[in-house]
């Protein structure tokens, strides 16, 4: 990729990052375990901890690629290598953890995309406050997504024929 165009592509997903981050962050500063299962529901408890998880998890990696996007911008050389690896790790650290979430609570279905409908598919009736988070989350992930989908496959190839290993 051009220089231009991985700068954009640094830029834009920083920001996007930076977004997705504070709405997270936010979330898990308003509501807890006990909260979000205000019925005590056993069932719904495991399906709690798991969301808390995976989106804990998911805090943790937006913000570690955010600050390796802004060492990136800062550097007085832009590097264009550094910057495609950080790019690759958000494809694969963020984006896809999101949309295959390790607990499992909730899924994309691909049939919905194409719809307007939201292609989110809760395994259990979460609460509203968990239903908007995740939506709104899915749109931020969502054109990440598709800007950064170089990096799912074409960024590993060509570093393979280049004689590194990934």
């Amino acid at each position: 990729m051009a220089m231009d165009n991985v700068k954009k592509a640094c830029e834009t997903t920083r920001k996007k990052l930076k977004e997705a981050a504070d709405r997270i962050e936010s979330f898990l500063n308003t509501y807890s375990l006990p909260q979000l299962n205000a019925e005590s529901d056993p069932e719904m408890e495991d399906f709690y901890r798991g969301y808390l998880q995976d989106t804990r998890h998911l805090l943790v990696f937006c913000e570690v690629a955010y600050e390796k996007l802004g060492v990136s911008l800062r550097r007085p050389t832009f590097n264009v290598d550094f910057t495609e690896k950080v790019l690759y790790e958000v494809y694969h650290n963020c984006i896809s953890p999101f949309f295959y979430p390790k607990n499992e609570c909730y899924s994309e279905d691909g049939r919905y995309a194409y719809t307007g409908q939201d292609a989110i598919r809760f395994r259990k009736k979460p609460n509203r406050e968990v239903r908007d988070l995740t939506i709104e989350l899915s749109k931020i992930f969502e054109e990440l997504r598709e800007e950064l989908s170089y990096y799912e496959n074409d960024y590993i190839t060509q570093r393979r024929m280049q004689g590194e290993r990934v």
